[in-house]
């Protein structure tokens, strides 16, 4: 298939965004956080700053794409548990809204849950059967969330089956794409015609704590390294902030010849060590996001950038997804290395993806 635009929910700081625009698919961004919007704006991603639970796909009508990333942090290890303690009750509202029950009253029973961020999860589902309803299906469906969420993804990929997609759901590892960095991921991609959709394929060998790199699949590339992907001259031990089981003291360390630990929020209280134990500094935005393969030159900005990272899709993976989404052939490798760098230059206003003036945030 060849898209015409992706409509991003959630959008954040743009790690999709990033991906689709350097394969050339225009995308719109829908994202509340002044942060996340400033940093768009800054990069020149076409953004709708509004809440996704008061929009829906009228609003959006060139986009034939759906993709979203609902926030993670009550589903996530390190958060509070809320989301996982609530994945019943959010399994049994995906339930209710595939069986078309009164959309009104399952709002009004989403609106007593008592973390918001927990039913947002639900809001692509919301958007997807609209679309479905109005006879204007999306034509393909790409969501990512943290491994808790897989139960809900497999809810609607119940749901969009029995509406004519083929849709495929698992967990990848970011590392197995090229990114250095181990992350784990529940990703969905669902497409309306052209065939079976499957997971995009790893590229790259998975990595193991204390194997060696290139230990594994013959036919894979070697996973990517901090070193590799940070311009450090001297080797360097990363320490976490978290302490195993709570406990301070058993901190987590990764050599600068293995790939990163998972990238949150929290990325900038991670220490950088010298080979004999002393601090030597922190992770800068730009690196914090080379981690996360944006590109070197990518224009961070606004309030809690360490959040907005931690929160992105890798763009070196997303760009993997996109394309088994659209039924597309891998990524060359002319492409992957296109994410080094941003843009340098203004992007020009023949290159608006929709009605929204690139790099212009539309308040909803």
């Amino acid at each position: 298939m060849q898209p015409v635009q992706i409509v991003d929910l959630f959008a954040g700081p743009g790690g999709l965004d990033v991906a689709a625009e350097k394969l050339d698919v225009k995308t719109v961004g829908v994202e509340w956080d002044d942060g996340a919007c400033a940093t768009r704006s800054a990069a020149g991603l076409s953004t709708v700053k509004g809440d996704v639970r008061e929009l829906g796909p009228s609003d959006f009508s060139e986009a034939d794409v759906l993709a979203g990333g609902p926030p993670c942090q009550t589903f996530t290890v390190a958060g509070n548990g809320a989301g996982r303690r609530a994945l019943d009750e959010v399994l049994r509202f995906a339930k209710r809204m595939v069986a078309r029950e009164d959309r009104k009253e399952i709002a009004q029973d989403l609106s007593e849950m008592d973390e918001e961020r927990t039913r947002l999860v639900l809001e692509p589902l919301r958007w997807a059967l609209e679309a479905i309803d109005s006879r204007c299906p999306y034509q393909a469906i790409i969501l990512e969330q943290v491994p808790a969420v897989l139960p809900v993804w497999k809810v609607y990929r119940e749901a969009l089956e029995n509406e004519g997609y083929s849709v495929a759901c698992g967990i990848l590892r970011t590392e197995q794409y090229g990114v250095p960095q181990t992350r784990r991921r529940a990703v969905l991609i669902a497409r309306m015609g052209g065939g079976r959709v499957i997971l995009p394929q790893p590229t790259h060998q998975a990595y193991r704590k204390g194997v060696g790199r290139g230990t594994g699949d013959d036919e894979l590339l070697p996973w990517r390294t901090m070193a590799d992907a940070l311009d450090r001259s001297y080797p360097f031990i990363v320490m976490s902030n978290y302490g195993t089981g709570g406990n301070p003291k058993a901190r987590g360390y990764r050599n600068c010849q293995e790939p990163s630990a998972t990238v949150t929020g929290k990325i900038f209280r991670n220490r950088i060590l010298a080979e004999d134990g002393n601090e030597i500094g922190r992770f800068s935005s730009k690196e914090a996001g080379l981690l996360q393969t944006f590109p070197a030159d990518y224009p961070w900005t606004g309030r809690d950038v360490g959040q907005q990272i931690g929160n992105a899709v890798p763009p070196r993976l997303a760009m993997h997804v996109i394309s088994a989404a659209f039924g597309w052939d891998p990524p060359t490798e002319q492409r992957l290395q296109s994410l080094d760098t941003w843009r340098s230059e203004e992007i020009s206003k023949s290159e608006n993806p929709g009605d929204t003036t690139v790099g212009e945030i539309q308040c909803v």
